[in-house]
């Protein structure tokens, strides 16, 4: 029988594989009003959609005006961003690019928030 731990790490593992197999999409110039539906109503004329997400700011809670797409087939993602790029969607016209894989940041070394060397 399997630990918790066994699974969990298991779980974590394949989830982390099938993200290597999937194509991040980065869409720019939306439109402030379009959702994380719409753009996943967009993109899913043209395959299968793992995720899609519009980025929101955290202090408004509006629309950055950006968002990102996960398709599971490369091929499907490759024609989706040859078909969108520079095309017109909610009054816009938005920019469609394969996204680049995120770097790791360094962490920071901000004492403002270091709760630990207060007193």
């Amino acid at each position: 029988m399997n630990t918790f731990k066994e699974k969990y790490f298991s779980v974590i593992f394949f989830y982390n594989l099938f993200k290597v197999y999937c194509m991040n999409i980065f869409i720019a110039k939306l439109n402030f009003s379009t959702t994380s539906d719409s753009l996943r109503d967009l993109f899913e004329e043209f395959g299968e959609v793992t995720s899609a997400n519009v980025i929101m700011d955290r202090v408004t809670g509006k629309s950055k005006g950006y968002g990102f797409v996960e398709m599971a087939n490369d091929d499907e993602a490759q024609r989706a961003i040859d078909e969108t790029d520079q095309s017109e969607f909610e009054e816009r016209t938005i920019v469609v690019k394969k996204a680049n894989p995120r770097e790791e940041r360094p962490k920071s070394n901000n004492r403002r928030f270091d709760r630990d060397d207060r007193y």
